[in-house]
């Protein structure tokens, strides 16, 4: 009986290193029957020009080898390669390099040489997920961010003609897709009229679309509409567009063979452009009414809060160490502004600006934000940044305007020596100096990369030393009264450390 033959996949690269070739041979036939495209190299200086000049997703390579060992490999590879996975392999467990090695330079798996692959086939698998996480996040992060740049323009008071193409622009590259069209009811037309954009193959006239569409296209477009839901085809898919009453007002379709994780952002996307094609309706009605203004303008709060809500998940599921913290800093500077008595809008905004106040990191390369040692004067001058970049992202639209500030400010310091701007003192907005004591006293409790968390007594000293210069002594000593409860504030946290 013959055994089935596994196809060798190509979505993934893998580069084995050692000096030994029968080793290297052993290796590829265990993962080339597994379904893994590998190749071999038995001179780690001439892997390190490789990887220089080809892209793999993950090293595989013997610690003791000539000319030079694993981790002076590693350590040269790092030097312009921070993603690619790392398992380092040894034949002798007392030769192996000290754990602070693998750690100071980013080795995923570590495993000993055997007769059976069977450990490190495990380990191989197991990171091949962790890059294909990596990949899918990669992809929210990319496609979240044109869809923030997209939006802004979709939310325009144009033509509609404008806005379907500004639309069709904004999703397809989410998909790499070049074919699509938006077909829509002209909700000003008694009669019934659609109105029809396409491009690619479908930048034709209205008239001539019918005679295009296939009839079994043109009955899946029918379905998509009456379930008002996704429709998925072999080779594209159809997203329904619905007003703020869930009504049916049209469909997108895109013709794309790889929609992958790429959905997710598609649906994000056909959200904010119904509400786009909804806004633009209602106010090219001359008889509006106000009531209808006022439930279009919440719609599109509410999708434009979605959009950066997703935006602001993405950038807490890079890394661990930062997980909830923007939820606790919300959840603090709401503590801090009700110690001071302040009005509920007051609050609200605490609350608003602690989600938020990271956001600008979005838009930061993962190798500075993870660095694990000192920043370089370039580095920290692009980290400082973020403040800025975030008050620009939630500027697009002005129900914002108010919690702009907050998140601008939120690194100033009272001495003047913060930044983006170097405001000193009463300077700086109030609540932004409140922020400011709870994004730190959030960041001192929580383990980094960099370092380990400091104890509730540790923090306060923190803060009694930098009192009047770093932060507000006000709001230091409002801290101070509101951690007499810290206990009760931490059971009230749970979730936001999972």
């Amino acid at each position: 009986m013959r055994k089935r033959i596994i196809e060798v996949s190509t979505d993934y690269k893998i580069l084995i290193v050692d000096d030994e070739e029968g080793i290297i041979n052993s290796m590829k036939v265990m993962l080339t029957r597994s379904g893994y495209f590998c190749v071999g190299i038995s001179n780690p200086l001439e892997a390190i020009e490789t990887l220089k000049n080809e892209h793999f997703d993950m090293l595989i390579l013997d610690y003791i080898m000539s000319p030079i060992h694993g981790d002076e490999v590693v350590a040269k590879i790092r030097e312009f390669n921070k993603d690619i996975y790392i398992l380092l392999l040894t034949g002798h467990k007392d030769l192996a390099p000290p754990l602070e090695t693998i750690k100071a330079l980013d080795i995923q798996g570590y495993c000993e040489k055997g007769d059976k692959f069977d450990q490190l086939l495990l380990l191989i698998e197991s990171g091949i997920k962790s890059i294909s996480q990596m990949r899918t996040i990669r992809q929210f992060k990319d496609g979240l961010n044109r869809i923030l740049q997209a939006v802004p323009k979709i939310y325009q008071l144009q033509p509609i003609g404008v806005i379907l193409e500004e639309i069709l622009q904004g999703l397809m590259p989410l998909v790499n897709s070049k074919d699509a069209f938006i077909l829509i009811d002209d909700c000003n037309s008694a009669e019934g009229e659609i109105i029809f954009k396409g491009v690619g193959e479908y930048d034709i006239q209205a008239e001539s679309l019918v005679t295009m569409l296939s009839p079994e296209l043109m009955e899946n477009i029918g379905r998509a509409r009456d379930r008002k839901k996704v429709h998925l085809l072999d080779h594209g898919i159809i997203l329904p567009l619905m007003n703020e009453e869930k009504k049916s007002i049209g469909v997108i379709y895109i013709e794309s063979s790889n929609l992958g994780d790429g959905i997710k952002l598609l649906e994000i996307y056909s959200n904010q452009a119904a509400s786009s094609i909804n806004n633009a309706f209602l106010h090219s009605l001359i008889n509006m009414k106000k009531d209808e203004l006022d439930k279009t303008y919440q719609e599109l709060r509410k999708r434009y809060i979605d959009t950066i809500e997703a935006l602001r998940l993405t950038v807490d599921a890079k890394d661990i160490y930062t997980r909830g913290h923007s939820d606790r800093v919300a959840y603090y500077a709401a503590k801090l502004g009700e110690a001071f008595g302040l009005s509920e809008d007051e609050i609200e905004l605490l609350k608003v600006g602690g989600i938020f106040h990271d956001i600008g990191k979005i838009g930061t390369a993962d190798d500075i934000l993870f660095k694990t040692d000192k920043l370089s004067y370039d580095e920290y001058e692009e980290i400082k940044k973020h403040p800025l970049k975030g008050a620009y992202i939630l500027s697009a639209i002005s129900m914002f305007k108010d919690v702009v500030p907050l998140v601008k400010y939120h690194h100033e310091r009272v001495d003047g020596k913060g930044y983006p701007e170097g405001l000193k003192g009463d300077e700086i907005p109030f609540l932004a100096r409140i922020l400011t004591v709870a994004d730190a006293f959030d960041a001192m409790m929580s383990d980094r990369k960099y370092r380990s968390k400091l104890s509730l007594e540790e923090t306060k000293e923190q803060f009694r030393l930098y009192s009047g210069t770093q932060f507000d002594p006000q709001v230091v000593e409002m801290l101070f009264k509101i951690l007499e409860n810290y206990d009760l504030m931490i059971e009230e946290l749970s979730k936001t450390f999972s």
